[in-house]
């Protein structure tokens, strides 16, 4: 790994970690010193970061984490209503024995998100859709849907500032379990419709919900007010 790609990994992480906030500038000469490269590298991987959407670069070489906006949130959750669904019909369809007991034993690993998730958290709910998402063994979708993942963890962490009831958890428990029992037994209408509901009920919906509640608001001009959201 070149200094350029391991500046990249560590870059992106803290961004969708959340440790570099929404609309914070980044102190490159510290962070590159921090991370024991030059500026050089961390640059260039600042730049990578700016054509996956997770970083402005202005003409003054200033680098900021780009912002959390309702438009972003709103356009995802309505790509993931379409493309969600159409994979966990063609995996209902195609899912092989290996690809059933990999969607089976990601669904049993599965750790409740409540707020301020871990990794673990996290990787474990990825793991379960990418799991769904190979079932349908159409290439291009899966990686459509895997680039569109690292973008939606950012609302998912603003959202889950909110917390979520236990009946939330129960409601997302059994739209797992369902998905994969209308996977199991090959049903790709049951499949593409209960996965439509857990978009509709996502993280990331409710992030939209969030975000258009905060727009809809008189602006602060305090510095307090103006402040990047936290994901």
């Amino acid at each position: 790994m070149t200094k350029a790609e391991l500046a990249y990994e560590l870059v992106r992480e803290r961004v969708l970690r959340g440790d570099l906030l929404p609309g914070a500038v980044i102190p490159q000469a510290a962070l590159a010193a921090e991370l024991g490269v030059s500026t050089t590298p961390l640059r260039e991987a600042l730049r990578r970061l700016m054509t996956e959407g997770l970083v402005e670069l202005d003409a003054h070489r200033d680098a900021r984490v780009t912002r959390l906006t309702v438009e972003e949130a709103r356009d995802l959750v309505e790509i993931r209503r379409s493309l969600d669904p159409l994979a966990a019909a063609l995996a209902a369809e195609r899912r092989t024995r290996e690809d059933l007991a990999l969607i089976r034993r990601t669904a049993d690993e599965l750790l409740p998100l409540r707020a301020d998730p871990g990794p673990v958290e996290l990787l474990t709910h990825r793991r379960f859709h990418a799991a769904i998402y190979s079932a349908s063994h159409n290439e291009l979708l899966v990686q459509t849907l895997d680039g569109l993942w690292d973008k939606a963890d950012r609302y998912r962490r603003l959202a889950l500032e909110d917390g979520r009831t236990d009946e939330d958890l129960d409601r997302t428990h059994s739209e797992h379990l369902a998905m994969v029992d209308a996977i199991a037994a090959g049903d790709s209408r049951a499949a593409s419709d209960v996965m439509l509901a857990h978009v509709d009920a996502s993280l990331g919906a409710r992030a939209v919900a969030r975000l258009t509640t905060v727009a809809a608001q008189p602006v602060d001009p305090s510095p307090r007010g103006i402040r990047g959201v936290r994901a």
